[in-house]
């Protein structure tokens, strides 16, 4: 059974005349006629009751249109979608774990340079909620340290970020080129909110306690970067951050962690099996990018 072999039927069935339903369909009679009797031979009923001057439908013809109207419409809907579809402007939805962080942004400079017409939309989250959505089909990529990823996000490391502590212009660690790890030992450190970034905290305590000490904690939390700072610049505490995600206040200042050097891992995340245009366009990106300008490199920082 044909499309438009319903078509014709439905055209006949509201003109009740074989000239007129084949003038709408811009057909010739006898080839509307042919479709007809094609039509009725497949289902093995009749749908058109026929004299010399007389056109109606029969009973199975009758229910025949009901749902022949039905189908008529669902295809003209389905294809009205996917026009729309393929007119609408294409997305693409990123997570950033902060918008301070610069290599995102240079990574989606290059993406929306070979697709102007691409929308893409940030969305501020950590890692765990990147991991989240990404599984949950509300993010198509983000970005992040990739040790804690479930098995359905897929991931590419492309950066080693040098880690470096915040800390506030008066501060004694300020007067220092570097820093080393062990003497943050003596200093309150503030971590961000474990269900926010879990795998940084995780990252910071696993290389303090490599030289040989547990960190002290700030006891306080912040949910913000500004708040952080604001506490930094008090002298409170001391924050831990990789030299792409350093903010700008006046007041503070970064200053790398040595002995050991310590490099934080920055991967591209999504959904695995997704070989779209675009998620696959900001990986390669990311990876040119990461050759380029040598993130993965030892003299990167």
């Amino acid at each position: 059974m044909e499309l438009r072999q319903l078509r014709y039927f439905v055209t006949l069935a509201e003109e009740l005349h074989f000239g007129r339903a084949a003038a709408r369909e811009h057909i010739v009679q006898s080839a509307l006629s042919q479709r007809l009797q094609r039509l009725e031979r497949e289902l093995g009923v009749t749908l058109v009751e026929r004299t010399t001057h007389h056109v109606q439908l029969s009973a199975a013809g009758a229910v025949f249109l009901i749902d022949a109207r039905q189908i008529l419409a669902h295809v003209e809907r389905a294809a009205a979608a996917a026009q729309q579809a393929a007119r609408s402007t294409p997305s693409l939805r990123v997570g950033v774990v902060d918008a301070s962080y610069d290599s995102m942004s240079l990574i989606l400079h290059e993406v929306q340079h070979q697709y102007p017409d691409l929308e893409i939309h940030q969305i501020e989250a950590g890692v765990p909620e990147q991991f989240e959505r990404l599984v949950g089909g509300r993010l198509d990529v983000g970005i992040g340290r990739a040790s804690l990823a479930p098995p359905t996000v897929a991931s590419t490391l492309f950066r080693l970020d040098p880690l470096g502590v915040l800390v506030a212009e008066g501060h004694a660690f300020a007067a220092r080129s570097d820093v080393p790890v062990a003497t943050l030992a003596a200093e309150p450190l503030l971590l961000s909110e474990e269900d926010r970034a879990p795998e940084f905290n995780q990252f910071v305590i696993e290389l303090c306690r490599s030289v040989g000490f547990i960190p002290t904690l700030y006891s306080g939390t912040v949910d913000s970067i500004l708040a952080a700072v604001d506490l930094v610049v008090q002298q409170r505490c001391v924050l831990c951050a990789p030299s792409s995600c350093v903010p700008t206040p006046a007041g503070i200042v970064w200053r790398p962690l040595v002995a050991p050097l310590s490099r934080y891992p920055w991967s591209v995340l999504w959904r695995a099996g997704d070989s779209s245009e675009h998620v696959s366009a900001l990986v390669r990106a990311a990876r040119t990018l990461s050759r380029e300008l040598g993130w993965l490199q030892p003299s990167a920082g």
